[in-house]
């Protein structure tokens, strides 16, 4: 059965942090819907354009395996909309998979699931997460989190490891000779 994840995209998302992973699951065979807070391109932190799939107000959350939040600026407007917090304790709840990279944890924070959880971000926001853990990336239970952009390869391959396996891997792995 196809896996599908949902991407949250917001004016000032981090590139590497988006782009890299999408393109992992996707040579997984993994769906990847990307939505946005409001219509026409977003636009990342470093001038990059990219044209949502949806709007996240259309989304219905139910079909979708995991929640996958880049970081960068844009997780200012990710918190302030609120609606990235719901979908992470909806997701949570749910006991489906929850991805957050560099500032993106503070989304999974606000939602309440950083309590008693192992997790990593990227170190400008450090001082907003105690307890955060200094490893690349970090995984427990169904919170998958990444420290930035220099570690989106990693994050990205954990990310079709825990939606479709080791196989996929090592596939991904080979086709981009990581």
């Amino acid at each position: 059965m196809k896996k599908h994840v949902l991407c949250l995209l917001a004016d000032g998302f981090e590139e590497i942090e988006a782009i890299t992973p999408i393109d992992l699951l996707r040579r997984a065979g993994v769906e990847v819907i990307i939505a946005s807070l409001r219509e026409g391109p977003v636009t990342g932190r470093c001038g990059i354009r990219m044209e949502a799939d949806v709007l996240l107000s259309e989304v219905n959350s139910d079909s979708f395996d995991l929640l996958l939040i880049p970081g960068g600026p844009g997780v200012v407007e990710l918190r302030s909309d609120g609606r990235a917090v719901v979908l992470a304790r909806d997701f949570n709840t749910a006991g489906k998979i929850v991805a957050a990279i560099c500032a993106a944890p503070l989304v999974l924070k606000d939602a309440g699931l950083l309590g008693g959880r192992r997790f990593t971000s990227h170190d400008s926001v450090h001082d907003e997460l105690p307890g955060v853990i200094n490893e690349r990336v970090v995984v427990d239970g169904n919170l998958i989190t990444s420290r930035g952009a220099g570690t989106a390869l990693d994050f990205g391959l954990a990310l079709v490891r825990h939606l479709v396996g080791e196989p996929a891997v090592a596939e991904v792995e080979r086709a981009i000779m990581a």
